[in-house]
């Protein structure tokens, strides 16, 4: 399918749960009920939480292994495979789209994909059978991740899923405290109006704007690849065609995962 016929792809930004999630009775099928009502993607680019590189990197493009980047957890969950083919013309593409002055683009190529990437990934794609690239976030700035998203924004039209992958609060404290946390329902709910009400500006300044901002994401990698989504669902005006697909808790973490386009 050429590139003038292609439907344009939607802009994801999810969040990924851990190992577990494929344990847990809910989200997995949420996931699953997702991607089948998207169109299927040619390819998929994947920015998670769990690699932040500069200058940006681009993982690997051909056999793409995974990155186990967890600790402590039972054997059963770094048996997990998923064998997807990788993606050199999509890392061709992204190169010419994102390479200019002063944005050096640089390969990993032994570089695979973290659990941020195939945890949700195996629950979506479970053929394994779309060619997936993770590329690496060169810093937290929400402006400068906006922008990278905008420069990616036309992907879409060439059948590329472009995928944030974090967790929209995390505080890991959570885990330990039982139940919903305060600052985790104030912080998700702050999210949804402020996402609804199309409020760029205070989701870039989120940890001054938003209630608890601080205590829902101590670090701020979890939200960041949230920008990189929003960015390039802005460069294609879609900003206002955006939803949020899956919502509640896990564990005490907003789990809410959103679609623009």
């Amino acid at each position: 399918m050429s590139a003038a016929t292609q439907e344009r792809m939607p802009a994801l930004y999810l969040s990924h749960g851990a190992p577990p999630l494929a344990d847990d009775p809910v989200w997995p099928g949420e996931l699953a009920a997702w991607s089948a009502g998207l169109p299927r993607p040619k390819s998929v680019l994947i920015v998670s939480a769990h690699w932040e590189e500069a200058p940006l990197a681009l993982g690997a493009t051909e056999t793409v292994p995974l990155v186990y980047d967890f600790w402590g957890f039972p054997e059963h969950y770094y048996r997990v495979t998923y064998d997807a083919p990788g993606a050199p013309e999509l890392a061709e593409s992204v190169r010419k789209l994102l390479r200019a002055p002063g944005m050096p683009v640089q390969d990993v190529p032994d570089r695979g994909l973290d659990h941020g990437a195939y945890v949700p990934l195996v629950e979506m794609y479970p053929e394994a059978d779309i060619p997936v690239l993770q590329v690496s976030m060169p810093t937290l700035d929400p402006v400068r991740l906006l922008e990278i998203g905008r420069k990616l924004a036309p992907l879409r039209d060439e059948g590329v899923l472009i995928v944030g992958s974090g967790f929209f609060t995390h505080n890991l404290a959570a885990l330990r405290q039982g139940g919903i946390p305060a600052w985790s329902a104030e912080f998700d709910d702050w999210g949804r109006r402020a996402l609804e009400a199309r409020d760029v500006d205070a989701l870039l300044d989120f940890t001054r704007k938003s209630p608890a901002g601080q205590l829902a994401h101590p670090r701020t990698e979890h939200f960041a690849p949230l920008f990189v989504t929003m960015g390039a669902a802005d460069a294609a005006g879609e900003l206002d065609a955006q939803k949020s697909v899956i919502d509640g808790f896990w564990m005490g973490l907003a789990k809410r995962s959103v679609q623009f386009g």
